[in-house]
């Protein structure tokens, strides 16, 4: 499937050329590696039906709903799930609004009114431990029976792990809270990103020769503190390297969490545009520096481990895919209102 021809919609305006297709279904906070292993599977059924596959997914993340109270840290929104999605050669994807009506709905009524009236799929693909309806009761050996009595093939994709037990979000969230991008990468499959629009900063970082692009991130973001380096996606396609720091500037102002990116060799202005920032690697964390000169000195030396670093990591064909497919995914998202 051409990135190009790649479609994010809502349920209420899925395309009914895709009636028919194979259809994997989950929350796919993070779209890791064990995420990847569904769609494989969803793809490869796809191939041998002749059908186009689809993801069937939601939004906010259930646990956002039930508990609102208690921040999550989204790993994948769905502009990310998306540009995932379309690198992986999927048709499109389909977003529930997860509000207390669906909370409500029935595992039975799920299957009849979405997933046989409303998608006539062919095959659904889930992941082992997926649980879907009212009280969770849409268990994987639930939906294989729903799937013989309504005449749609099921497929549940076994647990995928490595030494360390199953790849999950969980696990991947941890290593991102303790700046260990290049553990979760393996456990991703990609380079972990974030997408942020860049607004107007204190322009303290022209006046010391290093201005960035600055974003304000969810403040569920549980990112550790401190710098990175990084690849910069503009709206354009283009892929830049740079530096990044993200947190609260302990040496100035101690403020609320931003993430401030510095691109090299780049002189253009990119306020007001969305932007894609791949973390490449962990440099170091986030110090109070005693002055501004020694800051700019440490800032200095940082800039070049940024490019050491980005020098011995050149793009992987995924996270090539994956800057290529986002600009269009973000446009549709924000069209789709879940930007």
């Amino acid at each position: 499937m051409d990135q190009s021809t790649f479609l994010l919609k809502s349920l209420e305006e899925m395309p009914q050329a895709w009636r028919g297709a194979v259809v994997a279904i989950g929350n796919f906070d993070g779209m890791h590696e064990g995420h990847q292993a569904v769609l494989a599977a969803a793809e490869a059924e796809a191939q041998h039906l002749s059908v186009p596959t689809i993801i069937l997914t939601f939004e906010p993340h259930p646990r956002s709903f039930f508990a609102p109270q208690t921040p999550l840290f989204r790993l994948t929104p769905a502009v990310l799930k998306a540009s995932v999605a379309a690198a992986h050669g999927i048709s499109g994807m389909l977003v529930a609004r997860f509000d207390a009506a669906f909370a409500e709905t029935e595992a039975e009524d799920f299957v009849r009114s979405v997933l046989v009236e409303r998608l006539a799929a062919r095959h659904v693909v889930t992941g082992y431990d997926f649980h879907f309806g009212h009280r969770r009761k849409g268990t994987p050996e639930f939906l294989k029976r729903q799937g013989v009595l309504n005449s749609f093939g099921v497929t549940v994709v076994e647990k995928h792990g490595d030494e360390a037990g199953a790849i999950s979000s969980s696990r991947i969230r941890e290593a991102l809270g303790e700046g260990r991008v290049e553990e979760a990468r393996e456990l991703l499959g990609w380079d972990w990103s974030l997408v942020g629009r860049v607004v107007e900063g204190d322009r303290r970082g022209r006046d010391l020769g290093f201005p960035t692009a600055n974003m304000v991130l969810d403040p569920a973001c549980a990112l550790a503190h401190g710098i990175y380096a990084v690849r910069y996606t503009r709206p354009d396609g283009s892929v830049h390297d740079g530096v990044a720091s993200f947190g609260r500037r302990p040496t100035f102002d101690d403020g609320a969490p931003r993430l401030e990116t510095f691109i090299f060799d780049f002189d253009g202005d990119l306020y007001g545009e969305m932007g894609l920032v791949s973390l490449i690697g962990w440099i170091r964390g986030e110090e109070k520096f005693g002055s501004v000169d020694a800051l700019v000195e440490r800032m200095n030396v940082d800039a070049e481990e940024a490019r050491k670093i980005l020098a011995a990591r050149p793009l992987h064909d995924l996270d090539r895919k994956i800057a290529a497919a986002w600009p269009e995914a973000e446009r549709q998202a924000e069209e789709a209102g879940l930007a």
